[in-house]
């Protein structure tokens, strides 16, 4: 019986105070054990996940090599303390603020625009960010 695959875990979720980062380390462990829907493969190391690395002033390799050692979520945030940029409340801050407005009338509208219409979601106007774009693609709110 094949394994059911899986969607990362919302975008909401915050890990060291950060949104964004839980989805990009599901995204890593789910593709390591050949769980992870083959839709987000494309943009994996790209796109959220490369701003998230970037941000953090990491590189995506090396930060992937150390979640599939099975690491925990805090393990996680603990290397990105030890190997990246030193964050404090402002930083954090900025980040989410980013991350979570991302697709509302920035470089990234047009990407939502065509994920909605992929997906069938382009009536929905109350979608209009990319977070709230998963959380309806993904299940996790009508």
């Amino acid at each position: 019986m094949a394994d059911i695959l899986k969607t990362p875990r919302s975008p909401y979720e915050k890990i060291g105070g950060l949104t964004y980062l839980g989805r990009c380390i599901d995204k890593i462990r789910l593709k390591q054990a050949n769980q992870l829907r083959s839709d987000y493969y494309d943009l994996m190391g790209k796109g959220y996940d490369a701003r998230i690395m970037g941000y953090l002033e990491l590189d995506y390799g090396k930060f992937t090599k150390f979640v599939i050692t099975g690491a925990t979520d805090e393990q996680c945030w603990d290397y990105c303390v030890q190997h990246g940029r030193k964050m404090n409340d402002l930083l954090v801050l900025i980040w989410n603020d980013f991350a979570s407005k991302r697709g509302w009338n920035d470089s990234a509208s047009e990407l939502l625009a065509k994920f909605k219409a992929e997906s069938g979601l382009v009536s929905r106007d109350d979608i209009l960010t990319l977070f709230e774009y998963w959380e309806v693609d993904e299940g996790r709110k009508p």
